[in-house]
């Protein structure tokens, strides 16, 4: 993936402005854990689409603490564990206590993300969504693969502080190699300013 055509990535604020605009739409808590997926959890537009809600429940049928990605709802060999966000963990929470109202659900085989007409959604209906959204807030660059390069980014930046390492990142991303990673993550201008003026 070439540098110039990499998704950019999201400040805090960028996200919390997309949450709260996706939250005026129609489908309002569908809409926030589509985001919340992607930028909480690192979720590729297929990952998010193939999510069913066995992927995120115990054994008691509650939101469990992790996403159990399947290697079938990846990219390849991408099935991963990947712990929960509380804030996500919550919304899912919410999601779930409203789609056991709809009489097709079934815990054990139904689409976390699903339209009106149909019980689940295409990878590109997500890529679509996303770029309509980011189209109406004015951000340009930015795609469905923005907020999976802002949860690889922050997470880089984040792991040592909690005694990780980029390959604790990279397993929370699904690469198939470190080089991948580290090509997802975006450089820190102010720390690079930073550390030339120490050399």
């Amino acid at each position: 993936m070439a540098l110039g055509k990499q998704a950019k990535i999201l400040t805090k604020k960028q996200i919390d402005q997309l949450i709260w605009y996706v939250g005026t739409l129609r489908q309002p808590l569908r809409n926030e854990v589509i985001v919340m997926l992607s930028v909480r959890a690192g979720l590729r537009a297929k990952e998010i689409a193939c999510l069913t809600w066995s992927m995120v429940t115990d054994a008691d049928g509650d939101i469990g603490t992790s996403i159990h990605l399947t290697d079938k709802a990846s990219k390849g060999r991408g099935g991963r564990v990947i712990p929960l966000n509380m804030q996500l963990r919550l919304k899912l929470a919410d999601l779930l206590e409203q789609e056991r109202q709809n009489h097709r659900f079934d815990l054990t085989t139904s689409h976390v993300i699903r339209t009106e007409r149909s019980a689940k959604t295409s990878p590109q209906a997500i890529v679509n969504m996303f770029a309509s959204w980011f189209d109406d807030m004015g951000l340009l660059g930015c795609s469905s693969h923005s907020g999976r390069r802002t949860f690889i980014t922050s997470a880089a930046r984040k792991i040592s502080s909690v005694g990780g390492s980029l390959r604790g990142v990279q397993m929370l991303a699904g690469h198939s190699s470190l080089a991948v990673t580290q090509r997802y993550i975006e450089g820190d201008v102010e720390a690079k300013t930073k550390v030339v003026e120490l050399v």
